[in-house]
């Protein structure tokens, strides 16, 4: 599963980045996550608030660290 981090280095960036390693390790889900910082390849995504998340390509959550309900959830859906 490919997943991406949108934001230019905030806390909360890295507090997102951390969740989702946390609940990948969690639920044994293999993943390759990534940081995007440039704020061009960010608002390609059409993101105006951080930090961003994009699974597979495709906008999950925008602004603000995500519950860690909603991360489970995505790897649930998955």
């Amino acid at each position: 599963m490919d997943i991406k981090v949108l934001g230019t280095g905030c806390a909360n960036c890295k507090n997102t980045l951390a969740l989702i390693d946390q609940v990948a390790q969690a639920k044994s889900v293999a993943v390759t996550l990534s940081k995007v910082e440039d704020l061009r390849d960010i608002m390609g995504y059409g993101v105006m608030s951080t930090p961003g998340v994009v699974i597979e390509g495709k906008v999950v959550h925008a602004g603000g660290v995500p519950s860690r309900d909603k991360v489970e959830k995505w790897f649930t859906a998955a």
